[in-house]
């Protein structure tokens, strides 16, 4: 739908948070906020379309993206630029020479700094995954194979990996307006709303999601029911990323009933919901590279309340993590609080729980491994192979040239990669999109496979590739070691010893004699206001709540559908929905009263009901946490009122607060930041991150708040990673409290960290600073470079008088703390470098935008982990007193 249309300014929604902003007279096409998979969305619209000039076949598309402020919005990634700035590269061609979509303009990022810097980044790692055979070496290669995977990235990069810098345009949008280019304004209207001006027209943009969206997929997928089986594939996706109606290459492996997927693109919830699994049934994910078609899918595998299984060889993982902590601005350790890491060997057998799985080496720009699965049968081994990215074997001989060696490629490198792909097996799933980064049909025509699959791309078959391999289509699955046993009796006995703990096995055998139901998609389970006539166990799929227009929850495996008023015979306060194919244990009410009666399970059980039932109307628990944990949550929850004007203690650090009732402010002094209402939650600096509250919290209106043990919510990686989420946003309060001010470098006290020598560094720091900014916006260059230079040596002084003041206390933290010194110098001297070359005096940087760099700079260091080593100090200076 166009929603805005004059003559010099266009602008259309393409789906919930994103917008096409378009100015012909300014040659100018802006994409406007970039979730995974936004290239598809444009292509749908016609806003990305083919076209022909010179002879050259080409696509039409934006040339400048505007980020959105925020990391993520509801736990989705809310910038990858990745694909739609390949897509300006090379399928547009802006950077390629001679073509003639290359006008000499360079795409251009734009946002807010610490986004623009992430995004380059994270396009970077994207593109070429490790970039140093040092970091190749320290993620377990040896020094022969880090030196012939260099060599290969050199020739991939011709010659040399270039800085993303040098291909990218930007601009910093900071609190006042900002020329995009040729006369086109954007300024920030607030948090994730922008304004553009030209010519006297506007266009408001809005990136921000409600607060129960979530970003769209491109296609519908339809619904599938698939079986538990001993040993079978479930074909998830046989595009690529520019496939605007399938999924990218990736399939789902059922061993023993148990669910793994194989590769995570961009919508994979929608994928897993469309097949009838929720994310709480997935074992784990099998992962082969970082591209954004393979790697985007990552947070909603985080939407869970365990840690899932993560297969890569070191390599791989290295380079997934170095990407996501780009991506995230996070430390490259906090990987570890989402997946439970499970290394495996290139070039052999890893056993995983009776499957085998052997990485071979995929020769990529990132670092690949195709896998090849196996499992024993009655029959013998049974296996597939999964080969996603791979490289034509011309094209990698061609790249290896006339010396191989010399160029640190071993000779032996294309006979190596020839055998590893004709390995046969059973099934094989191959990537042939072609190109110089993708594989070709020709290549397996001598391949003794039972069956090949051809896969990642957006094209029909030609003649030839149909005489070499099969296709297959969504929901597809092929069947290797069919089973004899029903899994859904385990996954019930398990859901259910999770639900009722002191019941003996006997006693669950009882409600476990009932035969499964399966409900279609979209059906209503229990409608609000009726009262069941019996409990529904979810075994496998997911259950959207729905209260009218209000909270929305999912449910999954584990949860018992109508339980409160099943059990206490009242109507249901919820309408309860399935959103795929859903099987379920109908447990009649006759039957759960008297096992709950036997078990005196009804004690105390109506108070957890009754928090839960709270829990599952907040953000921060209401989705992806199954019912026993939840269980667990409301039996440590406790209840604190409060009245108006009363300040809410700090609690030691050792609890989230949930407002479940009344309203509250978090101040920083004299002023409010940020007004908190039922279902919000604070809390979480001390007692997720170990910082030293630095807001009050004051009531405004009668307030019930529950207290929950983050010793609790510790292991939940979704509430790991809302948290993560909520922190970030609440940081960047601090940086831009409104759309007009501008970010101050005013010390407040309570920046403290309680060490008065430290304090009084700190308070230098932030008066050079603001010297700095102001010398900037006035354009006195003399005064930039003096100020520069004694706010550079000053921060030297200041970081060794710290560190040797942690070193004299024994402070733990000490190796981390000196690291992050070290890229807080790298940061400060790349200001110094950039105003020599006279970088800031071209527009490119000011007053304004330095302060936001600083402002930054003191929130993620002062503010967290200054204050950190604050509270130890003091404490250790309490205990020798």
């Amino acid at each position: 739908m166009v929603e805005h249309d004059s003559r010099t300014l266009k602008r259309i929604q393409v789906a919930k948070g994103i917008h096409w902003v378009e100015v012909p007279e300014a040659d100018l096409r802006i994409l406007c906020g970039c979730p995974a998979d936004t290239v598809k969305h444009l292509m749908k619209r016609g806003l990305v379309r083919p076209t022909e000039r010179d002879g050259v076949r080409f696509e039409t598309g934006p040339n400048a993206i505007l980020l959105a402020d925020t990391l993520l919005q509801n736990g989705d990634f809310c910038n990858m630029a990745e694909f739609p700035v390949l897509q300006m590269f090379y399928r547009q061609g802006m950077i390629l020479p001679g073509h003639p979509g290359n006008s000499g303009v360079k795409p251009l990022l734009m946002g807010l700094r610490e986004q623009v810097r992430s995004q380059i980044e994270y396009i970077h790692r994207g593109k070429f995954g490790l970039v140093s055979a040092r970091e190749m070496m320290d993620a377990g290669a040896t020094t022969a194979q880090a030196r012939e995977m260099m060599a290969l990235k050199l020739k991939y990069a011709y010659g040399s990996i270039p800085s993303p810098w040098e291909f990218l345009d930007h601009r910093m949008v900071g609190a006042g307006p900002v020329e995009v280019r040729h006369g086109v304004m954007v300024r920030r209207v607030s948090v994730n709303v922008f304004e553009f001006e030209y010519r006297g027209a506007t266009a408001v943009v809005d990136l921000n999601l409600g607060p129960m969206d979530s970003y769209e997929s491109p296609y519908p997928l339809g619904f599938h029911q698939v079986p538990r089986e001993y040993f079978s594939i479930i074909h998830s996706g046989e595009g690529d990323g520019w496939d605007i109606n399938r999924p990218s290459m990736g399939s789902i492996l059922m061993f023993q009933g148990r669910i793994y997927l194989i590769d995570a693109g961009p919508n994979v919830q929608n994928t897993l919901l469309a097949l009838g699994i929720g994310v709480h049934e997935v074992e784990g994910l099998f992962h082969t590279h970082c591209h954004d078609d393979h790697f985007a899918g990552l947070t909603n595998l985080i939407r869970t309340d365990r840690r899932l299984k993560y297969f890569a060889t070191p390599l791989v993982r290295a380079s997934v993590v170095r990407k996501l902590a780009a991506l995230m601005a996070m430390e490259e350790e906090r990987f570890e609080r989402f997946f439970e890491v499970r290394d495996l060997s290139p070039d052999q057998w890893n056993p995983v729980n009776g499957l085998e799985v052997k990485p071979l080496f995929s020769p990529h720009p990132v670092e690949t491994t195709i896998l090849v699965f196996r499992a024993l049968g009655e029959n013998g081994y049974r296996s597939y192979a999964h080969f996603a990215d791979i490289v034509a074997l011309d094209v990698l001989q061609d790249l290896m040239g006339s010396d191989p060696v010399g160029d640190g490629m071993g000779a032996d490198l294309l006979e190596r990669v020839q055998r590893d792909y004709l390995t046969p097996a059973d099934i094989k799933k191959v990537d042939v999109g072609g190109g110089m980064i993708h594989g070709r049909a020709e290549d397996f025509r001598a391949d003794p496979s039972g069956r090949i699959i051809l896969s990642h791309t957006n094209r029909p078959f030609t003649g030839r590739e149909k005489e070499i391999g099969s296709g297959t289509t969504f929901g597809a699955v092929d069947v290797l070691i069919p089973t004899h046993l029903d899994y859904r009796l385990r996954t019930a006995h398990d859901l259910l010893r999770g639900c009722f703990p002191p019941a003996r096995n006997h006693e669950l055998e009882m409600l476990l004699n009932i035969p499964p139901r399966v409900f279609n998609p979209q059906t209503i389970m229990l409608k609000a206001g009726a009262i069941p006539e019996c409990l529904h166990l979810i075994l496998g799929g997911v259950v959207e709540t729905i209260q009218g227009d209000g909270a929305r929850g999912l449910l999954q495996a584990g949860a018992l559908v109508g339980e409160v008023s099943g059990l206490f015979r009242v109507p249901a306060a919820q309408t309860f929905r399935t959103v795929g194919f859903v099987e379920t244990l109908p447990i009649p009410l006759a039957l759960y009263h008297a096992f709950v009666a036997g078990h005196d399970l009804l004690q105390g059980q109506e108070r957890i009901m009754d928090v839960r039932e709270v829990l599952l109307g907040t953000w921060l628990l209401g989705e992806g946490v199954s019912h026993p944990v939840l269980n667990d949550i409301a039996r440590a929850t406790g209840i604190l009122l409060s009245e108006p004007g009363e300040e809410i203690p700090a609690s030691g650090g050792t609890h989230i607060h949930l407002v479940t009732q009344g309203r509250l402010e978090r101040v920083l002094g004299d002023t409010v930041f940020e007004t908190l209402h039922v279902g919000d939650f604070f809390g979480e600096e001390s007692a997720a991150f170990g910082t030293p509250p630095l807001f009050a919290i004051r009531t405004v209106a009668s307030a019930t708040l529950f207290e929950v043990p983050w010793e609790v919510l510790r292991g939940i990686p979704i509430v790991q990673w809302k948290v993560f989420e909520t922190s970030e946003k609440r940081k960047r309060m601090i940086l831009f409290r409104d759309s007009d001010s501008r970010p101050d470098l005013r010390w407040r006290d309570e920046f403290s960290v309680m060490v008065p020598d430290m304090d009084g560094h700190h308070r230098m720091l932030f008066e050079m600073a603001a010297r700095q900014s102001a010398a900037l916006e006035e354009g006195n260059g003399q005064e930039v470079a003096r100020v520069l230079e004694f706010l550079i040596s000053y921060t030297r002084f200041h970081f060794a008088a710290e560190e040797a003041l942690l070193e004299r206390w024994g402070y733990p933290g000490l190796d981390g703390h000196r690291r992050t010194h070290r890229k807080l110098m790298a940061d400060v001297e790349q200001w110094r470098d950039r105003c020599e070359k006279r970088e800031a005096f071209s527009g490119e940087f000011s007053g304004e935008e330095f302060a936001a760099f600083f402002r930054k700079w003191i929130l993620d260091h002062i503010l967290t982990e200054d204050r950190r080593y604050g509270e130890f100090i003091n404490g250790c200076r309490q205990d020798a007193s």
